[in-house]
């Protein structure tokens, strides 16, 4: 079964995460959703001639921003999903939905809070058709587009959270290699899982140093499984040709051990390998990435080839 969620005030939640939001609307597992977001407040708004989704508008007239955060398009959630279980979410496709994004710099923001004292907004043309976008100093920056959130509703117990910060529930996780063809599998909290997403991205390096990527309305095409047969509790994905383990902390270097852990449970999993030759082929072939470095809680993820699982 296809089904399509629209952005619009009534299916967006701006700037936070709530697990007593109720759906927007309800699947069963391994039906496929079309999922349209839109980014950005009024202050980020191009003059010219760029198309302006008619949601973004609904959502700035119509939406309270409840907390600093993003604009979130759900929740969806799917039937019999219950706590304890893992929501498979494999990203079928991701296609642009305007033609700019932007990119901010902010004081006291970013990696370096203290070395940029103006402010500034790049409203950054995008050519949907050549997949390029169009930098002011005449840079063409190829695009790959992600959602920088995907997430659950997180632990009843923790009740409403900003968006910014990826956790146990995903979220604002800004891992750039999660683009069509590729999957992420979230532990679930809640019944249903109950699933949003936002924060689009039409290109972004591993850092988002600046605080920002091109940010951008994108339409995503999901579809949702419920696994019983996994239990892990923190996000993970794979690429086609890539397992990835995850990991979220003030701290980079507590990123780097979540990460490293997660992978060494992995590879005993698929593998069969021992704590100790999981240890040793992480530091042979196992690479850590900076996933972003700027949402107060960083991240790292680590990727190991599947290749070399099929040969352990």
């Amino acid at each position: 079964m296809d089904h399509h969620l629209p952005a619009s005030s009534a299916n967006c939640a701006w700037g936070y995460f709530d697990p007593k939001r109720p759906p927007a609307l309800t699947v069963d597992s391994g039906d496929t959703v079309v999922i349209d977001t839109v980014s950005g407040g009024p202050d980020v708004l191009p003059k010219g001639e760029f198309f302006i989704p008619p949601e973004l508008l609904d959502v700035h007239k119509n939406s309270i921003q409840e907390m600093p955060g993003h604009i979130l398009t759900g929740p969806v959630a799917i039937r019999g999903a219950k706590p304890g279980q893992v929501l498979e979410v494999r990203i079928k496709d991701v296609k642009l939905r305007q033609n700019w994004g932007y990119n901010a710099i902010r004081p006291l923001a970013g990696t370096l809070p203290y070395d940029f004292e103006t402010a500034r907004l790049l409203n950054i043309p995008l050519d949907v058709e050549a997949n390029v976008a169009h930098l002011p100093w005449g840079l063409k920056l190829p695009l790959a587009p992600f959602f920088g959130v995907m997430g659950v509703a997180p632990p009843p117990n923790w009740g409403r959270i900003s968006s910014i910060m990826p956790r146990a529930h995903a979220g604002n996780i800004d891992n750039k290699e999660l683009v069509a063809g590729t999957t992420l599998y979230l532990p679930i909290f809640n019944e249903g899982a109950l699933f949003s997403c936002g924060d689009g991205h039409g290109a972004q390096g591993d850092g988002e140093v600046c605080i920002t990527a091109i940010e951008t309305a994108l339409r995503g095409t999901f579809q949702f499984i419920v696994r019983d047969d996994l239990s892990f509790t923190y996000p993970r994905a794979e690429t086609p040709t890539h397992y990835i383990t995850m990991g979220m902390d003030p701290d980079l270097d507590q990123c780097s051990i979540m990460a490293l852990r997660d992978m060494i449970v992995l590879l005993g999993e698929k593998a069969g390998l021992s704590r100790e030759d999981a240890y040793t082929l992480c530091s042979l072939a196992g690479d850590l990435h900076v996933t972003q470095t700027v949402n107060g809680n960083k991240g790292v993820h680590m990727m190991m080839a599947k290749s070399l699982l099929q040969q352990a």
